[in-house]
């Protein structure tokens, strides 16, 4: 008889992102995990000690795939690029952008907090870059930005809503250049 295959860390890892991709993070348990690896819930249970831990690995795993969708910049303007790769994440993407933004990981934090992630601050300096203004200015552009991508994202993301990619082209276009006149002194 051939030894059973072996049902490693990063396999569990990739199958429930799977699950969460497909059907969102309120189906996963130990069951339905063992059953995309067709296997027992044992080892699951044996990597995880609970669906909680594995859930925080997945997050991690997730975060990751978005940060390296939204940072596929294709064009002269990246600030339009990533904003725009937001959105389209959640159009495409809803039930990961759901378990990313929509799962209370920043439960007691604050805008700030965000704003100030190690993780932003490559986008930040991109921004500050392309403005010609210093990284806190950038910040605030940034917080602008964010806040309508962030809002146009949960709407596609929760809604069977029709994507009009020139109307947030426009938006995202009138809120950049009107935060990036108001910091220039131009309002």
């Amino acid at each position: 008889m051939p030894p059973k295959a072996k049902i490693t860390r990063e396999m569990i890892i990739d199958a429930t992102f799977e699950i969460i991709r497909n059907t969102g993070v309120e189906t996963v348990n130990a069951r339905t995990i063992s059953k995309k690896l067709n296997c027992s819930t044992q080892p699951v249970m044996y990597h995880f000690k609970t669906i909680d831990e594995l859930k925080r690995a997945v997050y991690e795993k997730s975060d990751e795939y978005h940060s390296a969708y939204i940072m596929d910049i294709h064009s002269n303007n990246p600030m339009k690029d990533i904003g725009l790769n937001y959105i389209q994440f959640a159009v495409k993407e809803k039930n990961l952008f759901r378990f990313l933004f929509q799962s209370n990981e920043f439960l007691s934090k604050n805008i700030s907090e965000l704003i100030n992630a190690e993780e932003l601050q490559p986008i930040i300096a991109i921004l500050s870059q392309e403005t010609a203004v210093n990284a806190e200015q950038a910040k605030i552009i940034f917080r602008s930005l964010f806040l309508i991508a962030h809002g146009y994202a949960s709407m596609f993301a929760n809604n069977e809503m029709e994507y009009d990619e020139q109307t947030v082209l426009s938006d995202l276009g009138l809120i950049f250049d009107g935060a990036v006149k108001a910091l220039r002194g131009g309002f």
